[in-house]
């Protein structure tokens, strides 16, 4: 029997982008360039442009030199000129933060700047630079691809995971100013929600937010690129090991999403996720919310392995101790 319908507007195409902060700027972008696998597009006085081998667009990463760590902005991409214009009168018209319109950068062209209640800074924008190869070294063999490819060799960027006090008011703020819907959530014993998986497209989730348990504002809990398969994960862990990064957890297989996994933290500490879901999509346009209860999470990730305390507590910027 068919529900009612929950499909979004399909304002917005897709995560565009993450800016993240790194205090040890040269450190972090030998780790995605040399070991984790992204592609440098270009570099500016402080900030070096990166896409994974697969990305259309010139850059998905834009790593920032800063004096702290976390995600200066997240950007999405809108569908159309005319869709952009819909979110902006839509955010405009609500309660949460407006910041207003900027030049872009290296990567994209005008954006439109708003702030969840939290303080993460998202834009939306429409005019993109594609990305092409300089060289034939850079040149896919296959022309329906967009590059060549190196080191842990992640195709795509997928999602990112944000922290929040209030995932229901999050909840709130992608639903209102991206037209995003929850494909799941984990209900907890309290009555708050401890986590929400948003999608603006077909994908399973392009960001999830979680409860912050560790006391700070604004926080990045991790990046992820996607695989094609799971063996590149079990690559990476090998990868990983060989250059003296730190495996958080993995690799293991979630239950909220059943994607497989694998986190590291990065030079500077941000942690960043390799991940493969397979084939797996949200098709149906009255998809309703799958909800875990508390009972079920802490029974542990997928095949039965214990979720890890700094997976609960680490975020960055990391929270000062008075």
């Amino acid at each position: 029997m068919s529900h009612p319908a929950t499909n979004p507007s399909f304002d917005i195409a897709h995560l565009g982008h993450v800016e993240m902060l790194t205090d040890k700027f040269d450190e972090s972008l030998d780790f995605f360039t040399r070991v984790y696998g992204l592609k440098l597009s270009a570099q500016d006085g402080n900030s070096a442009y990166l896409r994974a081998w697969d990305d259309y667009e010139f850059c998905t990463l834009k790593l920032t030199r800063s004096d702290v760590t976390g995600v200066a902005h997240i950007g999405y991409r809108a569908s159309s000129p005319e869709a952009l214009e819909r979110r902006v009168a839509a955010i405009e018209a609500s309660d949460f933060k407006v910041i207003g319109w900027n030049d872009g950068d290296l990567s994209h062209g005008r954006a439109f700047r708003f702030e969840d209640p939290f303080g993460h800074v998202f834009e939306i924008y429409y005019d993109t630079n594609w990305y092409t190869a300089p060289d034939a070294a850079e040149r896919a063999a296959l022309k329906n691809t967009a590059s060549s490819f190196t080191g842990a060799a992640p195709r795509r960027l997928d999602h990112l995971n944000l922290l929040a006090e209030d995932v229901t008011e999050f909840r709130r703020f992608m639903t209102t100013c991206l037209g995003a819907r929850v494909t799941e959530q984990i209900q907890l014993d309290n009555g708050r929600l401890g986590g929400c998986w948003f999608t603006v497209n077909n994908k399973t989730y392009d960001l999830a937010c979680t409860e912050e348990h560790g006391g700070g504002t604004g926080r990045l809990h991790h990046v992820t690129y996607a695989t094609d398969q799971r063996e590149d994960i079990l690559r990476a862990a090998d990868i990983f090991l060989q250059n003296d990064i730190h495996i958080e957890t993995g690799p293991h297989k979630h239950a909220v999403q059943g994607t497989f996994f694998l986190y590291v933290w990065e030079p500077a500490g941000n942690r960043v996720e390799l991940a493969n879901s397979g084939a797996r999509l949200i098709l149906a346009p009255d998809w309703e919310t799958v909800t875990w209860t508390e009972t079920e999470r802490k029974k542990g990730q997928a095949w039965g392995l214990k979720t890890i305390e700094s997976f609960h507590l680490h975020g960055t910027p990391p929270v000062r101790k008075a």
